[in-house]
């Protein structure tokens, strides 16, 4: 299940791909962009990845492969198979696999 700034996305999305660019969203290929300017992505299950190149707040409550932002706090609860990237934001999560940057924020990583 995907959470868009409160709203539940339903409908044909696996939820597989997350994508967030020039202010659009796209999951699995179709266009969920909400109304408001700010985006805050809510993944409660596992994705393969996460592509924004801005928004607030990435949070998976599962497990992910990567997850690659501009700017964006990352939050995963589970683990991560990947990487993590990101321009400017703090990074919360669990075991990685591949590695995590960030050019202007902070890093939390529980083993």
């Amino acid at each position: 299940m995907i959470t868009i700034n409160g709203v539940t996305i339903t409908g044909n999305v696996a939820g597989n791909s997350v994508t967030i660019q020039n202010g659009k969203v796209i999951i699995d290929g179709k266009d969920v962009t909400p109304e408001s300017k700010e985006i805050n992505i809510v993944v409660n299950g596992n994705v393969e990845k996460i592509e924004a190149d801005a928004c607030s707040k990435i949070s998976v409550t599962g497990d992910v492969h990567t997850i690659k932002t501009m700017s964006g706090d990352v939050e995963v609860e589970g683990s991560v198979a990947g990487s993590i990237k990101t321009m400017s934001g703090d990074v919360d999560c669990g075991s990685v696999g591949g590695g995590i940057s960030t050019m202007s924020g902070d890093i939390k990583h529980k083993k």
